[in-house]
């Protein structure tokens, strides 16, 4: 069965006027978080959450979404952003570079969440990414992005595994920590990396 044309997508499609906007990496440890934006050309059979896919299927589905979306973009806050303005904050600044990205100005724009990223006008949608197909596309544009950044990240940081768990708070992870301590990766602003931290002075 192909993975692109397994079923028919349920999601709602708002047209080639609007963007959508979502990201990837809100939760982890370690790790830029990634934001992006699309604007779809047309309703694309079988799209779904990323969540509920499988990493081989978003991998698919990011190649087809950049061959056949009308605009999409991709962009990024730093670790120093997230612990200088929260990880909300830099989440919403690296989704305004998204949509100030894209080649084509959209109409509208729809966020999945509930808050706004800083400079635009849009509208807000918490699942969203389940809902429409704009931001679902963005969703596995940005997961997917993120997967292999952090793959590359994992080159320079071997000891921490994070081509395995992407930064996020495994048991491997949380014992690499203790271990190891935090690298420049790993997000001082959240606890079991405040902790490594603390019991490494």
């Amino acid at each position: 069965m192909n993975i692109l044309t397994a079923k028919a997508s349920e999601l709602e499609h708002w047209g080639p006027a609007c963007a959508g906007v979502d990201e990837a990496g809100r939760g982890p440890l370690a790790g830029p978080v990634i934001a992006a934006a699309v604007i779809l050309r047309e309703p694309l059979y079988g799209l779904d959450d990323s969540k509920k896919m499988t990493a081989k299927a978003r991998l698919l589905w990011a190649a087809r979404i950049r061959q056949e979306a009308l605009a999409w973009s991709v962009s990024w806050a730093a670790v120093w952003e997230i612990e200088r303005y929260n990880i909300l904050q830099a989440t919403l600044r690296a989704m305004a570079r998204a949509i100030g990205a894209l080649p084509l100005r959209p109409q509208r724009i729809v966020v999945d969440g509930n808050q706004s990223p800083p400079g635009w006008q849009v509208e807000t949608l918490v699942g969203g990414d389940a809902r429409v197909d704009a931001i679902a596309a963005a969703g596995i544009l940005a997961k997917v992005s993120r997967d292999q950044t952090m793959q590359v990240l994992d080159r320079y940081y071997p000891a921490y595994g994070l081509a395995r768990h992407m930064g996020y708070g495994t048991a491997a992870h949380l014992q690499a920590l203790q271990r190891h301590g935090p690298c420049p990766l790993h997000r001082r602003g959240f606890g079991p990396v405040d902790r490594a931290w603390e019991t490494r002075q």
